[in-house]
């Protein structure tokens, strides 16, 4: 059985696995070694993410690492509360392969 071509078309669920650019000090300088970091949703696996990130922005994908970041316990008025947990992944990208996250998809 022959393989299907790989991500030929956007499907609206890469649109759910991707959720948006994260954009700090430490991801900008991760920028010069080729990778992106993104947030993903919290169920999205490893191979998820590198398909819908190469359907998505027309680019390769060398390698994909992952973090969960567990929600801190904070007091508002009095009440405590607890932020949601956060997932991110850290994409590598082919060399001379670029992603300009300022601009929308």
């Amino acid at each position: 059985m022959a393989k299907k071509p790989a991500n030929s078309t956007v499907d609206n669920r890469h649109y759910d696995v991707v959720l948006a650019p994260h954009i700090t000090e430490k991801s900008t300088m991760l920028s010069e070694h080729n990778a992106v970091v993104f947030k993903v949703a919290g169920t999205a696996s490893k191979p998820e993410i590198k398909a819908a990130v190469e359907a998505l922005f027309n680019v390769s994908v060398t390698n994909v690492n992952t973090m969960i970041t567990k929600g801190k316990t904070k007091k508002w008025k009095g009440q405590a509360y607890k932020r949601s947990d956060a997932k991110k992944a850290i994409v590598t990208l082919a060399a001379g392969q670029s992603i300009d996250i300022t601009s929308g998809i």
